[in-house]
């Protein structure tokens, strides 16, 4: 049964003796299978679009590693192509996209009720997996924040900085802020049709949160996601939602109560002792492995799980890592983190 699944109990708020995990990028270019589909769909954008081969590739750490979660294969730009922005990924460098920085290019793009005739196949992935994943499993369905996304609108493409963004909200708030509203109201969209199609969690990465200080955070990270969260629960009452404003520092503070997050999901910026004692109060954490031990492995790998694990062990926690793993990750270490985990 749904409510037995380990991960919707954490996002219920129940402290369980051994923490479910999964992996954020756990579907990706560490794993010889990963390449090989990739490859047979000629290129990324390809991949998610292909729904046999998505369903494929986001079933492969399942039947690796029986991880408690599989998380949909998708991409966070697919939005703004969705929307009308041209996007394309260039070898070894990332995506691209078309810029949107004046009125006019703001007015070009689609309503929002026509995201879904590019969207389609995506649904149709979440589908698939329903049917697909062992019954333990949790779907996980996500998007990008709007503040993170809109920085790739922006700029065109990924910056060290958010330089782009931070210079449009400072010189044309009302095309910046035009920009953030559409994204808002799509995502409601495209997460509502996850949830339709199957997803029984849905998370929100905001990758960039972390350059938006003070009133911004509140006004640009924190109340987007409150608006999509309000309005994905009034349709879909009961949904967990995980939101992961990445790099907020102190603002993770309080960000349950202030957003309607079921659980916050935090990276390996503050420690996961600060975040038990300061954020976990508040409910469910996930996290907060650095990457960085997927590559070297070793004792440390294993230290540093156990910490964790007893750290997060009084309250509702997700195993995870602090972002996504890296393509030159040991296959081999992510099952010593998982042992760890279960095994102690």
């Amino acid at each position: 049964m749904a409510e037995k699944k380990t991960i919707l109990r954490a996002l219920a708020g129940e402290t369980q003796d051994v923490p479910p995990i999964w992996m954020m990028r756990q579907a990706g270019r560490y794993l010889p299978e990963y390449k090989a589909t990739r490859a047979q769909a000629g290129d990324f954008l390809s991949l998610c679009y292909n729904s046999d081969l998505a369903t494929e590739v986001t079933l492969q750490p399942i039947r690796r590693y029986g991880f408690d979660a599989a998380i949909l294969f998708a991409d966070i730009l697919l939005v703004p192509q969705a929307l009308g922005a041209d996007l394309w990924f260039v070898t070894g460098e990332g995506p691209r996209l078309s810029t949107i920085t004046s009125q006019s290019e703001l007015d070009q793009l689609k309503p929002t009720d026509e995201i879904h005739e590019t969207l389609n196949p995506i649904y149709q992935t979440v589908r698939n997996l329903t049917g697909a994943l062992p019954p333990q499993t949790t779907l996980i369905g996500f998007a990008g924040a709007p503040w993170t996304v809109a920085t790739y609108m922006i700029a065109g493409q990924g910056t060290p900085d958010q330089g782009p963004a931070h210079a449009l909200k400072a010189e044309n708030k009302a095309v910046f802020e035009g920009l953030l509203d559409r994204i808002t109201e799509a995502t409601i969209e495209y997460l509502s049709a996850q949830i339709t199609a199957g997803a029984e969690v849905v998370k929100l990465f905001d990758s960039w949160a972390g350059s938006l200080k003070g009133e911004d955070f509140d006004k640009y990270a924190t109340d987007p996601t409150k608006r999509i969260i309000g309005a994905l629960k009034a349709r879909h009452p009961g949904i967990p939602v995980i939101a992961f404003p990445r790099e907020a520092g102190d603002n993770y503070v309080g960000f349950h109560k202030k957003t309607g997050a079921d659980c916050v999901a935090i990276d390996d910026s503050v420690s996961a002792e600060w975040a038990a004692e300061n954020v976990q109060n508040d409910g469910c954490v996930q996290g907060n492995l650095a990457s960085f031990h997927m590559v070297t492995g070793g004792e440390a790998l294993v230290n540093e799980t156990r910490r964790i694990v007893k750290a997060f062990s009084k309250g509702p926690h997700i195993f995870n890592l602090g972002h996504g793993i890296t393509p030159d990750a040991d296959p081999d270490n992510v099952q010593r983190m998982i042992d760890t985990v279960r095994g102690g």
